[in-house]
């Protein structure tokens, strides 16, 4: 009886000894499991808080119409500089013709001034050498009075002496007369050539600020052709950029407003992620760090980019209505930061990302 207990006891015994390597395996088993996940979850910091964000430009006019032509449709593949859609532009043709017309009678009015201008500068030489003439005559006029001043003097005392006759004496006063006429009259022409030549002057002063005012007029038409021209020209609506046609709402024949938003535009080849990782995992995260992408339409496929930069305030900062924590009781909860990534060159060629699309980027921390 003391054999079988006595083998039962050592099988006892030894399956002891197996559960404890077993259970001691496992625990080891185990714990390197866990010293690689933890290994792992401290160099590799993923979220699913993560979208791919692009350039969207919204089309819309700056000039009012109807739409006349449209060139190209939704999802279709455009170049900057494509035509995407034409307004009417019968009436802004028109304006254009008109300020056309406008500008060119102006500039026609200004011709008319630089004639007179020069007609009026030119008078006004004629006046000024009128002038010089007129003080000229009337200094040789003032000699010969002065001349005949001396001989009339000379003459009267003469004739009292009875040196010369009554006759001669007369003669010499009449000449004296005479020239005293003449330089009264040259004054009198020197005064009104001194007044024609002050007149012509506010002429042309006049004719000047005519010309300035004119000069304004033209500048005003220029302004109305160019804002004629340029809303002609707005009637063309072309792509700002390569991209994708969406969001189209315009058909031929509506009747469009200015800035009504009629497509959009959506450029594939300056795509990012905007990845929102909480506080606590950015900890050792710094730009330039390499992220490997995995994409929720694509789980077979495995994009590569690189951080370009933390924005510096949390998502809820820059959010429309900011918590307030100064008030009420308060709970704490983790923040949220958003990170962009963006594609290394060549990652995506066949352009198969879109926007908006939901992913999980994984950013590889080295050990620090």
């Amino acid at each position: 009886m003391e054999a079988p207990m006595d083998e039962v006891k050592e099988t006892n015994k030894k399956r002891k000894k197996i559960a404890i390597i077993v259970f001691t395996a496992i625990a080891l088993i185990g714990a390197i499991i866990l010293f690689f996940y933890l290994r792992y979850k401290a160099t590799h910091i993923t979220t699913d808080d993560a979208f791919i964000v692009g350039r969207i430009h919204t089309i819309a006019s700056k000039v009012a119409g109807t739409v006349k032509a449209i060139y190209v449709k939704d999802n279709q593949s455009v170049k900057k500089g494509n035509l995407l859609l034409e307004i009417d532009p019968v009436d802004y043709e028109v304006r254009v013709n008109e300020a056309t017309s406008g500008l060119s009678a102006e500039n026609a009015r200004l011709l008319e001034l630089d004639a007179k201008i020069e007609a009026s500068k030119k008078q006004l030489s004629e006046l000024h050498t009128a002038m010089e003439v007129a003080k000229a005559k009337l200094e040789l006029q003032d000699a010969n009075l002065k001349q005949a001043e001396i001989d009339i003097k000379r003459a009267e005392n003469l004739y009292k002496k009875d040196a010369i006759s009554k006759e001669k004496y007369e003669k010499t006063m009449t000449a004296y007369n005479v020239t005293l006429a003449q330089v009264k009259a040259a004054k009198e022409q020197l005064k009104q050539t001194e007044m024609a030549v002050e007149t012509q002057k506010a002429v042309v002063r006049q004719v000047e600020a005519a010309k300035t005012s004119q000069l304004s007029a033209i500048k005003e038409k220029e302004a109305k052709l160019k804002a004629a021209q340029l809303n002609y020209g707005y009637t063309k609506i072309i792509a700002p950029s390569d991209g994708y046609v969406t969001k189209k709402s315009v058909e031929v024949g509506n009747q469009i407003d200015v800035g009504q938003p009629l497509m959009a535009i959506v450029s594939l080849d300056d795509i990012w992620i905007t990845a929102n990782y909480k506080e606590t995992q950015l900890e050792n995260v710094k730009p330039g760090q390499k992220v490997e992408i995995k994409v929720d339409m694509y789980p077979g496929k495995t994009f590569r980019g690189t951080i370009d930069s933390i924005m510096a305030g949390t998502g809820a900062v820059f959010s429309l209505f900011p918590p307030e924590n100064a008030t009420g009781s308060y709970v704490k909860v983790v923040q949220r930061i958003p990170v962009k990534i963006v594609l290394e060159k060549g990652e995506d060629p066949e352009r198969i990302l879109r926007i908006g699309m939901s992913i999980v980027p994984t950013i590889l921390v080295k050990d620090e």
